[in-house]
């Protein structure tokens, strides 16, 4: 749930998120359905390779907003306490 972000440290953008499923610091990943396919399958098939949940049910202007940006977000990465 987008509500639930309040205060958790996260990153937003393909670069960033897929830096940190690859050190293993995100906990969970939300990936826009409205963003391009070939931005988003590669981190969906990463993130399935590391075990982190994948939540892909909300648009970019969604995720922008919930993350604290003006622009619409593709990739946005919620990382461990």
């Amino acid at each position: 749930m987008l509500r639930d972000w309040n205060g958790q440290p996260k990153v937003v953008g393909v670069k960033q998120s897929r830096r940190a499923i690859r050190e293993g610091r995100a906990a969970q990943v939300f990936l826009a359905v409205n963003a391009d396919p070939a931005l988003t399958a590669p981190l969906a098939d990463l993130c399935k390779e590391e075990g982190i949940p994948v939540e892909q049910r909300f648009t970019m202007e969604e995720l922008g907003k919930a993350a604290g940006i003006q622009v619409g977000a593709a990739v946005v990465a919620v990382l461990r306490a």
